[in-house]
Formats: C-alpha cells, structure tokens, sequence
C-alpha cells in the first residue's frame, strides 16, 4: 500500500526528480531569483495601492535641526505629519562609523559613504541610543526615531512627550479614531515618519543613499512590512514578529477588532493591515519569528510572508523571547541586510519541500555546496497555535539536500530548520494543518 500523497493539507507531487547536480541547483537558484523579481515587477506594475499616504511627498527629505551637543550618537528633530490641524516634530537618534570617531556627521570625511539603516521599535518603545551604536559598529549610518510623539530621556527609562509631537502609540490612537481624518490615526503618522526618516538619512552626504534597509520589531515589524511595500527605495527589509492579517489572528482581535463596527473594522484593515500592501513587495524581505509569539501568530505570519511576490526568506525560531533586545540579536537580520546592500555570503534557503513515495520530506538547500546542519521542528498539540509545544529533531541532509523521515501522524504543524557554517539559520515556510483551532485567544 503506497504512502499518502497528502500532508496536512498540501498536495505533493507524485513523482521525484533524480537528485540535481550542483551546477544545476547553482542555475536553478539564479533563475528563480531572477524569475521572482521580475514576477514581482509585472504584478506591481498592474496596480500599486499608496493607502492614505502621498509616497512621492514623503520621498523628499524633510526639515531637521540637530540638538546640542555631539557624542558618539546624535539627536535630531525631522519635520512629520500634521497633527489636530499643526506641524509635528519626531525625534531620532542618528550614528555612523564616522560619528563613532568623533566627527560630528561626517563633515570632515564625506568622500566616504556609508551604507544606511532605518531602525523602527514596537510597541513601549521609543528611539534607542544602543541600537543605533550597533548599527554604526557594523560599518552602516543609522537612524532611530521615535514613533509616538516623546524623546527618550539620557540616562533614564522613561520618556517625556514633545510640546509638537504625534500622536502616542496606545490602543485608541492604533485602532480608534477611525470615523475622524487619517491624521488622527497612529498607524498613519507612524508609516510617514518611518519613510521621512528614510529620506533624510538618504539626504546625508556621507551615506550612500543607493543602499539602504529598514529592520523593526513588533509593531515596528508591522510598519516595516507596509513601508517596505511602499518604499522600493530600500534594499532589503527585515520585519521581526510583526506581520498582516492583525484582524484575523492576532494579540488585538478581541480587545479592538471584536469591538469595532463592521464599517470602522474594514476601514482599518483596507487602510492600515499589511496584508493589503505586501503583495506588492518588490524590497528583498526576511521574516523573523518565533513559534510562540503572543502578538503575532504563525498562520498569520505565515500568511503575510506568502503574500511576497518577490525575493523572500524566513527564520523561525521555537519559543523566540518578544523584545526589543531579543528582536535585534539574532545574527540572521545583519546578515540579510549585508548581503543585499554589501553583496556579502547569502543566508541559506530552503526550497522545493515535497513529499518521497516512501513518505519521507525532502528539500533542497541553496546556494549547494555548503556545509550545513539542519533539523526539524514540529508539533502535535492542537488550540491556539502559539500555546503549542514544539519538538525538535535532528534531520540528514548533505550539502544541498534535507531528508527527513515522515513526521509523526498526529502533526499539526511543522516547518525544517538549516544552519550554515557562519552559524545562519532560516527556515521553510511552516505547515499547519487546517484542522487546527489557531485563534489565539480561544
């Protein structure tokens, strides 16, 4: 009796080719990146959705001033959004290799550019000195703003709030508001001020204004993936936790959604849920997340990332910590962004997951010829999909192939694992059985 064809809802082809040569995987990976990229081009083409923002205005480098006072990491003011009918200010940390040194902005060594990063916190966050210095440390000019209309405070851990900020980040200014003008609506102000902060840190005349990224964390990945799909000025982009699909299965469904009028819940989801934006994505993209986050959920992460028409990867991690520090350790995110503005070592892929006749998963690993160490992760406990247990398990591959034995019956969910020699992991996408009950607040 042949093995079944079907696993947790995907079909699987039933023949399997010979194992390609490694000059084959080599081509086979060009092509589809080249495929993926121009698929993307002709899909955007046919109609790009700007939701409530004037993207062209916002590509102009707003009005700054720079504040008292040098130091390895300096702060600014930009010009943002209007707000209650007048102007606002957004504060930001701004550093370089060159600020590091002592030079004020790089006056003194403009002949040298410097690759750009835009650094987006979540939620309870503000602009972070530290993570700018880390940025800078790695050779790139960053900035770090403030999303909810404070400054930090030097030395402290609270924050006071600007005499001519935006709005803050609570939950009436995120998911109220919506019978008023969009510029009452944080999610508006927040996606502005991240590409106005994008261009200002392109206007700088030491930072190559042709090779830059964004990276954020929770809500600072869910405005990463909306201004990614809107700003194809950068590079590469690296949403960690935050994601689309918020009105489905998210931290927010029945504290905000549940509560929302039908017209007020559309009006929210068509104007500000990534999910309406990333299948325009052309910015080379990777997704970080864990298996048990509790803002964001895997089918919805998982969702978003399948959106991407364009060139995309994934690392997902069991029970990943939710934080800013955690959001910005893992070594993947620099990688990505190094290969992508740098042209450095790529991070490893995984592709072509399919099921064998004798029930075992294959999958290919690009680019070939590396030395890699892969493993699976699967679950068989069903409810809320960030509640589940996770179970790892060592898998055999060489240098461009994973085979693993069929996972266990009861799996409801699982996804592969591969780790390369610089100690870079990322991940397949991950299968969950629609069987499942995956709302988070069941």
């Amino acid at each position: 009796m042949s093995a079944p064809r079907r696993l947790m809802g995907h079909n699987f082809p039933k023949r399997v080719l010979p194992m390609p040569s490694h000059l084959y995987l080599a081509i086979r990976w060009v092509l589809l990146s080249s495929f993926a990229l121009i698929i993307a081009r002709e899909t955007i083409a046919e109609e790009r959705v700007t939701g409530p923002w004037e993207v062209e205005q916002l590509h102009k480098a707003p009005e700054f001033t720079w504040e008292k006072g040098g130091g390895l990491v300096r702060s600014l003011l930009y010009a943002g959004e209007n707000h209650r009918g007048r102007g606002t200010r957004v504060f930001a940390y701004y550093a370089s290799p060159a600020t590091l040194n002592g030079d004020s902005q790089g006056e003194n060594v403009i002949h040298k550019k410097y690759p750009g990063v835009v650094l987006v916190h979540g939620g309870g966050g503000t602009a972070f000195r530290q993570w700018a210095e880390l940025w800078a440390k790695r050779g790139y000019a960053a900035i770090a703003m403030d999303l909810a209309g404070h400054r930090p405070l030097e030395g402290k851990p609270s924050r006071e709030p600007l005499p001519d900020g935006g709005p803050d980040q609570s939950d009436l200014t995120k998911f109220g508001h919506l019978d008023e003008l969009v510029t009452e609506h944080w999610p508006y102000h927040a996606v502005a001020n991240v590409i106005r902060g994008h261009s200002l840190l392109r206007s700088f005349p030491e930072v190559d204004a042709d090779k830059t990224a964004v990276t954020g964390i929770s809500w600072g990945g869910y405005l990463t993936c909306i201004v990614a799909s809107l700003d194809d000025r950068f590079k590469a982009a690296v949403p960690v936790y935050g994601c689309g699909f918020l009105h489905e299965n998210s931290y927010w469904v029945a504290p905000n959604f549940e509560k929302m009028t039908p017209a007020n819940r559309e009006r929210w989801v068509t104007l500000y849920d990534p999910s309406r934006y990333l299948g325009q994505c052309r910015v080379p993209i990777l997704f970080v997340n864990g298996t048990n986050d509790f803002a964001y959920p895997l089918d919805s992460y998982m969702k978003s990332y399948q959106l991407v028409p364009g060139e995309k990867n994934i690392r997902v991690t069991v029970n990943m910590p939710h934080g800013h520090e955690a959001g910005w350790e893992p070594l993947e995110i620099g990688a990505f962004i190094d290969q992508h503005l740098l042209g450095t070592s790529p991070l490893p892929k995984i592709t072509n997951v399919r099921l064998e006749e004798n029930g075992d998963v294959i999958a290919e690993i690009l680019p070939p010829d590396g030395r890699y160490r892969t493993n699976l992760a699967f679950t068989k406990e069903t409810g809320p999909i960030n509640q589940r247990k996770w179970t790892s398990a060592e898998a055999t591959s060489d240098s461009s192939t994973i085979r693993i034995p069929r996972p266990p019956q009861e799996t409801t969910a699982w996804f592969l694992n591969v780790t390369d020699a610089h100690g870079w992991t990322t991940s397949s996408e991950v299968r969950i059985s629609p069987k499942s009950d995956d709302r988070t607040d069941r």
